[in-house]
């Protein structure tokens, strides 16, 4: 399992050394960071671990210590990563993971533990994970309105689709059937396929055989490529919408030819150079993307470095007011985090402006998304 340390003062031996408890009251806030480097999703993972090159060393004049763990997208390595930041590194905050079953893994031990949690991929927050956790990407119901809007304006009345057979895919089936049935589209056929897998074909050859007038895709990483391959090699010339979890450079890289015209929702880091100078969201997409394209080359930015990048955007705001009143490594502090996120109010990173409430544990509005197309190989803005 690899583990990573950042911290003001970072040097090479410290990557090698285990997390030390921490005593009652430290002098830093320790920050615990379960993510996807490995395996089927690490395309998500991966970015979201490199935007943290690009975050503060520390806060309110408080160093930061980050420790990184690789859950490889399992949710039962995740619980064993975020317990051990609640036992061993004694956290003041949890973030995790990049995919939504190890999320909810996270979500839970965080909400059991008293650590504010921010979750780096949609998850359902129920009741039970309301207290504790956020979630930084867009909620489905909002991003998934801007393709339902756009469907319905090209006259689309049937629909095929084909997702991830977990709690991801199902977050995006039943908020197709929860708003594009009532705008009048009907569902006429629903196909499922695992991350890991290599070949779609037989779902593909159904949904073709279905004929509909548009197809949405409910993947996310460079997994969201194959049905998009598939189904052009195939024959179909219905539009084809993909999710924002689809919302990186890679997609283009892996389905070439097959992306050109595909509709794709997104957060607004994938192209803040065309939003007005007065939205909130283009600062901090700006430096982003221009600090992790300089690092990582042209054309590298991803939607999903956003998410642990704009966790921090957060911090900046809410731990100089969590200082305040409490001290870090304490019970008080998590507690005093946790009141910050609902007092603070607009605050602006590179995916949305976050405004979070006791019921509103994603706290973004329609300044969170934006649609995009494929054209001559590059993502363009439909507007």
């Amino acid at each position: 399992m690899k583990r990573f340390y950042l911290t003001a003062a970072i040097t090479a031996a410290a990557l090698a050394l285990p997390a030390l408890p921490a005593l009652a009251q430290t002098s830093e806030v320790t920050i615990g960071i379960t993510t996807t480097t490995t395996g089927p999703g690490a395309a998500l993972g991966i970015p979201e671990r490199n935007a943290l090159e690009f975050v503060p060393k520390e806060i309110g004049g408080v160093p930061l210590k980050v420790i990184v763990l690789d859950d490889g997208g399992d949710p039962t390595t995740a619980t064993t990563n975020a317990r051990r930041f609640v036992t061993e590194s004694k956290a003041d905050i949890i973030m995790g993971s990049a995919l939504t079953p190890p999320t909810i893994a996270v979500s839970n031990v965080a909400n059991e533990a008293g650590i504010p949690h921010f979750g780096l991929a949609p998850f359902p927050i129920t009741p039970e994970r309301m207290k504790w956790s956020v979630a930084m990407p867009q909620p489905i119901p909002i991003v998934g309105k801007v393709l339902y809007d756009h469907m319905k304006s090209k006259g689309i009345k049937t629909l095929g689709y084909i997702g991830y057979s977990d709690s991801y895919g199902d977050l995006w089936f039943n908020d197709l059937k929860a708003q594009a049935v009532p705008m009048g589209m009907t569902i006429v056929d629903e196909e499922r396929f695992a991350r890991p897998d290599t070949s779609v074909t037989g779902q593909v050859l159904k949904l073709v055989a279905a004929n509909p007038d548009a197809i949405l895709v409910g993947a996310s990483g460079t997994a969201a490529a194959l049905p998009q391959t598939e189904l052009r090699e195939r024959g179909y010339k219905g539009l084809i919408y993909q999710t924002h979890g689809a919302a990186s450079m890679d997609f283009i890289r892996i389905a070439g030819k097959a992306a050109e015209g595909v509709l794709m929702a997104s957060g607004p880091v994938m192209d803040p150079e065309d939003q007005p100078d007065e939205a909130a969201t283009k600062k901090p997409g700006l430096a982003l993307n221009s600090a992790y394209e300089a690092k990582y080359g042209p054309n590298s930015r991803s939607q999903f470095a956003g998410h642990s990048y704009d966790a921090f955007e957060i911090l900046k705001r809410i731990i100089p007011t969590a200082l305040k009143t409490a001290k870090p490594g304490t019970p008080e502090f998590r507690e005093a985090i946790r009141q910050a996120l609902l007092t603070e109010k607009e605050l602006a990173a590179s995916q949305g402006v976050y405004n979070f409430t006791e019921k509103d544990r994603y706290g973004l509005d329609e300044r969170s998304r934006i649609l995009l197309t494929v054209k001559d190989g590059k993502y363009t803005l439909v507007k």
